[in-house]
C-alpha cells in the first residue's frame, strides 16, 4: 500500500511541475537561459580544461607522482594515501564538482577504497576560486576584498572537515619517507603501461569531459527550473527566499542575495555559507557522477553543512578585521 501511496505522489508532483512549465512558461523559459549562460560562461570555462587536463595526467603517471611526494602530508593532516593529493589539488584549482570526478577515477582504478574515496570527498569540496574572486566578489557583491575573505574562510572551513573526518577511515600505513627517484620512476612506470597513442588519449578525455559537463548542465538547469516553481508558488520574504534558492541552486542563491537590502556583513556571510555548502544541485551533480560506484553520500551532507558553518561563522568573525588591515 505504501508503495502504491508513494506512486500516486510522484505521478502527482510531477503532474504539477509539467502543470507549472506549461502555464509559466515565460518564466521556465528565462530561467533555462540564464542556466544555460551560467553553464556557458561559468561552468564549462572553468571546469572543461581542467577535466580534459585531468584525465591525460591520469595516464601519464601525475598520480604516482604527488602520491609519492605529499604522501607524508596527507598522512600527517588526513590520514590518507598519498594519491589523495590529486584529488586536494586538481579540486583545489577546478572547484566543485570536479572532486567527485577526480574520486571516481581513483577509485574505478583501485587506488583507493569505497570508505576512502568517502573520506577524500568530504574534504575536497572547493569552490572554483576564479568564481568566488570573479562572479562572487565583483559582480555580485561589487567588493574584491570581501570576495578574499570569503575564499579564505571556504578554504579554512574545508581544511576542518578534513580534520574532523581524519579518523572515519585510517589509510593503511604508507613509508611516508619522500623520494624523487621513486615518485619519477613510479611515473615513468605508468606512462609506459599506457600503450594508447597520445591523440586517443586526448579524444577519450575531451568525450568523457563533455559528457559530464553536459550532465552538470542537464542538474543545473533542473534545479534552476524548481527553484523558479517553488518561487511562484511559496510566498517569502525575499530575504528567505534568497537563503532557500541558494540552498537549493547554489548561483541563483548568490544573485539573489547579493539584491538584498541588508549590510555587506551579511551578505559576504550568507554568500560564504550558501558556496560551503555547494546547493542540493551541486549534490545531485556528484551524486549522479559516482553512481556507479559504491562512494557513501551521506557523510559527505554532514561534511556540507559542518563545512558551511565553520566558513560562514569564520566570515562574520574575521569580516571588520579584515577590512581594516587589508
Amino acid at each position: 500500500m505504501k508503495k502504491i501511496i508513494s506512486s500516486v505522489l510522484i505521478m502527482a508532483v510531477l503532474l504539477f511541475v509539467m502543470f507549472e512549465i506549461l502555464t509559466s512558461s515565460s518564466t521556465i523559459l528565462e530561467t533555462v537561459g540564464f542556466s544555460f549562460n551560467v553553464w556557458k560562461n561559468n561552468i564549462f570555462p572553468s571546469l572543461f580544461p581542467f577535466f580534459v587536463l585531468s584525465e591525460i595526467l591520469i595516464n601519464y603517471g601525475f598520480i604516482e607522482l604527488v602520491g609519492e611526494l605529499f604522501k607524508p602530508v596527507m598522512n600527517k593532516f588526513f590520514k590518507v594515501k598519498g594519491v589523495g593529493a590529486f584529488v586536494f589539488i586538481m579540486s583545489l584549482v577546478s572547484g566543485f564538482p570536479s572532486n567527485s570526478k577526480y574520486v571516481r577515477e581513483l577509485y574505478l582504478k583501485g587506488l583507493i577504497t569505497e570508505r576512502e574515496g568517502t573520506k577524500l570527498l568530504t574534504f575536497t569540496h572547493f569552490s572554483n576560486p576564479l568564481f568566488i574572486l570573479g562572479t562572487v566578489s565583483i559582480l555580485f557583491l561589487n567588493n574584491k576584498e570581501v570576495g578574499l575573505l570569503i575564499l579564505l574562510c571556504h578554504y579554512l572551513g574545508n581544511f576542518f572537515v578534513g580534520l574532523a573526518f581524519r579518523n572515519y577511515c585510517v589509510s593503511s600505513r604508507e613509508d611516508t619517507h619522500v623520494s624523487l627517484k621513486r615518485a619519477i620512476i613510479n611515473m615513468h612506470k605508468k606512462r609506459m603501461e599506457n600503450n594508447r597513442p597520445f591523440g586517443v588519449v586526448v579524444s577519450d578525455a575531451l568525450m568523457n569531459g563533455i559528457n559530464t559537463l553536459l550532465l552538470i548542465f542537464g542538474v543545473v538547469t533542473l534545479f534552476l527550473v524548481i527553484t523558479t516553481i517553488i518561487d511562484n508558488n511559496i510566498s517569502l520574504s525575499s530575504y528567505y527566499q534568497s537563503i532557500l534558492n541558494g540552498i537549493v541552486e547554489m548561483t541563483q542563491g548568490l544573485k539573489y542575495v547579493s539584491l538584498l537590502d541588508i549590510p555587506l556583513k551579511i551578505k559576504g556571510t550568507l554568500s560564504v555559507f550558501i558556496i560551503s555548502f555547494g546547493g542540493i544541485s551541486v549534490h545531485m551533480q556528484i551524486i549522479s557522477i559516482l553512481s556507479d560506484t559504491k562512494i557513501k553520500y551521506f557523510p559527505f551532507l554532514v561534511a556540507r553543512i559542518i563545512h558551511s558553518l565553520v566558513s560562514s561563522f569564520l566570515f562574520y568573525v574575521l569580516f571588520d578585521f579584515w577590512l581594516k588591515f587589508i
